[in-house]
């Protein structure tokens, strides 16, 4: 159904290896630091004893002392195992930090001057032998371990050395799949409805936890009131969604802002045997998060689903389903103020990456059916209709409804905009705010600013110079290839899974669409061909090779050069001769050391004081452009490109990790070989605070990560492993080529 990926065999997972002896060495940390026998040190004796590592070995050397004699043997030379280290956790740990890391961010990386070498002492030897750790690689592992260790409750470990010298493509693989994913992942119910449902954006005098459920749950609002009742200390303000969601009953709930209610599962509750609901689990973007994100979700269910987190990708689609069903569409995120506004829309190809996964357990047809259903609901009623909808051209624009200033921003964001018409009415702040916001302001210059700027978050693309002042007026490629991706998707799947015959219930009917009504494939069929010509009139450029976007207001394409060109390889709706074109001349424009580029240096122009980096334009890459990219390339035969560009963001995101204490961020300046996770642009850099050991990476950069390795050969695997540039790598696959070619002759 959706575009498959060669199986490759290297899903992103360690092979388990070494030796007879190490079959648990890469165990999750939780059964690795609380498997008791494996930290009890076989070679001990009963009058045997430890000491800390690097502080006492010192002491003695300071004092001229001999240290202890050790009873028992101390040759290792015959043990068959991997070398193992005895490690007293707290004092190892300290004298790590003190030693190593020099600028006190409890991190071990490339910048912290210390010697870069620690003596630690083998289990075998029970403590007597010792081993240099060298290095900043091993060190900042060391450090890792060490912190989960005493996470775990440890005071003593038997640590593996093969956990500090792992393969870095095998460690940050086996982190992503047994740590990040867990790290990320949340459910909205009763265990978690105090965190969750705490806006840390909450602008009011009261703070506090506040769910919204949909009229259509109604044993949901029951559920939540019942705990409010019970737990009174956490001051849960349960509240009901009117029937009908206007602009101005969002704009209204901005004075009580709240999590969303999402899908919800029965289960019998194994304390009193009654029947409970329990949240579907989801993942969030990175660790601040408690709400499910739009775009987001799709792009990490490409790495879940390698993972074998097949019911996580599953859940995430439900909820999305229970979305459109309920608020009429996958918004951008799960809170009050988010109602009017959605995200790039994936759902079709998500639900059939899950189906191809789940076709032959029961039930999985009834699942694709509702998500199918649910996504011609949102098509008809988000997507192809007023004001989204351009009728001109036929083709589709971001341009969320809403009413008066985006509360969810940060203090200050939008002062420097409202300051002169605060000025020009000679009133406050504050008293313009909510003037303008309940109408009894008139600003229709205003009104357009923040209607792009709801349109800009919309995209998912917050911000660029690519959609200032104009994004609600422009059909964008992207945009339009996820729709035409939409059209042929349910037409495919209505013809190939559904008999060519799909029934509509009533409450999936918006629009046009009657209770009981066939979908056939032909109009959906018909749909993606008239969007494909539509896209070859508007939007497509022969001169440059790419798509662009194309202003609906000025009636003009527009020039800016984005990496969304390729989105149109990735749905399918270019032409093997436009392909070819994006290829040639293109993709050099966004080809950078560290992947593809948002944007090109040309199209975002000249920055400084007056004019600042926006983090969707050059010089910086996102994993949803590479993994779109590759995708479109690999479907459309352009393998070689594919993989060239995976290597180079593989790359990049395992130099970092090695570098940087095993660093995973959101975003990366794709043209810095040194640190590519410093990053000037507005908004930071999401996953870079943490303490010891990173515990959730990023969401789409740890699916981008385990999608990559499906792309890349297993040549490129071996050199990513060693850390090899890209042109190191491809110089000396050249060199062997031609010396094999100059034996044959």
């Amino acid at each position: 159904m959706a575009a498959q990926l060669p199986a490759s065999g290297l899903g992103g997972t360690p092979r388990r290896g070494g030796s007879t002896d190490d079959s648990g060495v890469y165990d999750d940390a939780r059964t690795y630091y609380t498997t008791e026998h494996r930290h009890v040190n076989s070679r001990a004796g009963p009058r045997t004893r430890t000491y800390s590592q690097n502080g006492l070995v010192r002491q003695f050397e300071r004092m001229g002392l001999q240290e202890p004699y050790r009873r028992g043997s101390h040759d290792e030379s015959t043990i068959p195992h991997g070398r193992k280290f005895l490690i007293q956790v707290d004092p190892t740990l300290h004298s790590l930090q003190t030693q190593e890391d020099t600028d006190g961010n409890m991190q071990i990386t490339i910048e912290d001057n210390g010697p870069k070498v620690l003596t630690l002492r083998t289990a075998a030897s029970n403590g007597h032998n010792r081993f240099d750790i060298r290095g900043t690689y091993m060190l900042s592992n060391l450090l890792q371990e060490l912190s989960l260790a005493k996470e775990y409750g440890r005071k003593q470990i038997v640590l593996d050395e093969a956990r500090l010298n792992e393969n870095p493509v095998n460690r940050l693989s086996r982190m992503i799949r047994d740590h990040f994913w867990e790290g990320l992942t949340r459910r909205i119910d009763a265990s978690s409805i105090e965190i969750a449902a705490r806006d840390p954006k909450d602008w009011t005098d009261d703070p506090r936890p506040r769910i919204y459920i949909p009229r259509g749950a109604p044993e949901q609002f029951d559920y939540y009131t019942k705990l409010a009742l019970e737990k009174p200390d956490i001051r849960l303000d349960v509240q009901l969604l009117p029937e009908v969601i206007t602009p101005d009953v969002v704009r209204d709930m901005n004075a009580k802002p709240g999590l969303l209610a999402v899908d919800m599962e029965e289960v019998v509750d194994p304390k009193t045997g009654e029947k409970t609901l329990r949240g579907r689990p989801f993942v969030v973007p990175g660790g601040r998060f408690n709400e499910l994100y739009g775009w987001d979700s799709y792009m990490e269910s490409l790495g879940l689903l390698i993972n074998d987190k097949v019911d996580l990708a599953k859940s995430m689609v439900l909820n999305f389903c229970f979305c459109i069903k309920h608020y009429g569409k996958i918004l951008n995120a799960t809170r009050s103020y988010y109602l009017c506004r959605s995200q790039p829309p994936f759902l079709t190809d998500m639900a059939l990456r899950v189906y191809d996964k789940i076709k032959h357990e029961p039930g999985a047809l009834d699942f694709l059916r509702t998500a199918i259903l649910a996504a011609i609901k949102e098509y008809h009623s988000v997507w192809v209709a007023e004001p989204r909808l351009d009728p001109v051209t036929g083709l589709s624009r971001y341009r969320p409804e809403g009413r008066g200033v985006p509360p969810e921003t940060e203090a200050g964001h939008f002062v420097h905009i409202l300051e002169p018409y605060v000025e020009k009415h000679g009133i406050t702040f504050d008293e313009f705010v909510h003037a303008y916001n309940e109408g009894d302001i008139s600003e229709p210059e205003l009104d357009d600013y923040f209607m792009h700027d709801r349109a800009v978050r919309e995209s998912g693309h917050d911000t660029t110079y690519r959609f200032e002042g104009v994004c609600a007026d422009l059909a964008t490629i992207d945009l339009n290839s996820l729709l035409f991706k939409y059209e042929s998707d349910i037409a495919r799947t209505i013809r190939n899974v559904f008999h060519d015959k799909l029934v509509i219930p009533a409450e999936y009917c918006v629009g046009n669409l009657k209770p009981g009504q066939v979908e056939t494939s032909a109009i959906w069929d018909r749909r993606s061909k008239r969007r494909k010509l539509a896209m070859d009139k508007y939007l497509w450029n022969e001169k440059e090779g790419m798509f662009f976007d194309y202003n609906t207001a000025t009636r003009k394409q527009c020039t800016y050069e984005s990496a969304t060109t390729f989105w149109a390889l990735w749905a399918g709706s270019a032409s093997p001769s436009q392909a070819a074109a994006i290829v040639t001349k293109a993709l050099p424009k966004f080809d950078a050391f560290g992947g593809l580029l948002s944007g090109t240096k040309e199209s975002r122009g000249e920055i400084g004081l007056e004019r600042p980096n926006r983090q969707w334009d050059y010089p910086y890459g996102w994993a949803p452009q590479q993994m779109l990219a590759w995708t479109g390339l690999y479907r459309y035969g352009f393998t070689d490109e594919a993989e060239r560009l995976a290597y180079k963001w593989l790359f990049m995101i395992t130099k970092a990790f090695v570098d940087f204490n095993g660093v995973v961020v959101e975003k990366y300046d794709v043209t810095r070989p040194i640190d590519p996770h410093r990053v000037d642009a507005e908004y930071g850099n999401q996953g870079l605070d943490f303490k010891g050991v990173a515990k959730e990476g990023f969401g789409w950069v740890n699916a981008s990560y385990i999608y990559g390795l499906q792309i890349v050969n297993a040549h490129m695997r071996r050199a990513l492993g060693t850390l090899t540039p890209y042109d190191t790598f491809i110089k000396a696959i050249d060199e062997n080529r031609d010396k094999a070619l100059a034996s044959l002759e």
